[in-house]
């Protein structure tokens, strides 16, 4: 269970940063978690500032909307060295869909920590292959609090880590929801596997 950290105000000795990264499937609350953190922070007076990768457009071109039409507003970049252009004097910095960010996004959180702030990001722990998702390794790797959440698997109905794609496609990039994707137990998601495997060797 994660326990979120103090915030008391120092005057005089500069605050320390960490980083908290929120991990797990699709469709198990990273987002909806990420901002109940920002949101919590916001009504403790912090300034916060919300970024995301702007090649995900799939509810909002600026807000983040979680699957539960949750929302919050954000700042779409490109590339995460512009996080740091727009981070400024906030306390908080929030990155949403973090594995879509290209690699220095790792280095930018950790600028961002050493300078004092809370990073909270949250992104795909593995892609539809089952396989760690772009720099997400390394942010756990480096982060002071990970709370990996989960999804309920849409074949059986137990805990879900895994993200099935229903879509032929091999891209490593295909943004999409309920139409491209499932959340899945790690049997279920096996058994998908060895069945696409039996049906393009017939």
């Amino acid at each position: 269970m994660f326990i979120e950290p103090s915030h008391k105000r120092e005057t005089q000795n500069p605050r320390t940063g960490w980083i908290e990264v929120i991990c797990g499937s699709m469709f198990s609350g990273k987002t909806e978690e990420l901002i109940r953190r920002l949101n919590r922070a916001k009504i403790a007076r912090q300034k916060i500032q919300i970024f995301k990768p702007a090649l995900d457009k799939r509810y909002h071109i600026e807000n983040i909307v979680s699957h539960n039409d949750n929302s919050i507003s954000s700042i779409p970049v490109a590339f995460a060295a512009d996080i740091l252009k727009f981070a400024g004097d906030c306390e908080v910095v929030g990155l949403d869909e973090a594995q879509f960010f290209d690699d220095p996004v790792v280095d930018v959180c950790d600028q961002l920590a050493n300078a004092g702030k809370r990073v909270i990001v949250a992104g795909l722990d593995m892609d539809y292959l089952g396989k760690p998702f772009g720099s997400m390794p390394q942010l756990m790797g480096i982060a002071e609090y990970v709370t990996k959440v989960h999804a309920i698997c849409m074949i059986c109905g137990e805990v879900a880590s895994h993200s099935y794609r229903l879509s032929e496609s091999n891209e490593r990039f295909l943004l999409g929801e309920t139409d491209l994707y499932e959340a899945r137990c790690r049997r279920c998601f096996n058994l998908g596997e060895a069945a696409e495997r039996l049906l393009t060797e017939v």
